[in-house]
């Protein structure tokens, strides 16, 4: 893993984050860095993902969650043109920052999966 590579939630934006209203909807930005190979699985990183999204899928639906957009960069219109920064992206809304959280606690959800996958993150709540 690459130096300055984030993976695992700040828990003291974490805690500020739980303080919100929990009935506030809420839209997730994910950033993705995918590994080339997942030692663990000897796949891809974009294809370790891809089973992370399918195990995490039901656990979506369970949330209502919402993915308003997944794909990937193309063409960088503002900024240096040689910087390839993310593989995907997404932006998946939830009707509340509580379904969210239920989500991300629950028994079976496949957040090691996610991690396994990336050599890089960023999840930014936007409202």
């Amino acid at each position: 893993m690459k130096k300055g590579a984030f993976l695992d939630i700040n828990e003291k934006q974490f805690k500020a984050f739980i303080k919100l209203p929990k009935d506030t909807s809420v839209v997730m930005l994910n950033l993705l860095k995918f590994k080339e190979l997942v030692p663990e699985t000897g796949l891809s990183g974009s294809d370790s993902y891809k089973e992370y999204m399918k195990k995490a899928t039901p656990f979506f639906i369970n949330a209502e969650a919402e993915i308003l957009f997944m794909g990937k960069e193309n063409t960088m219109l503002i900024g240096p043109i040689d910087e390839g920064l993310w593989d995907k992206i997404l932006l998946i809304k939830y009707k509340s920052i509580s379904d969210f959280l239920e989500m991300i606690q629950a028994e079976g959800y496949p957040s090691h999966l996610r991690k396994q996958a990336l050599e890089d993150s960023r999840l930014i709540h936007c409202s």
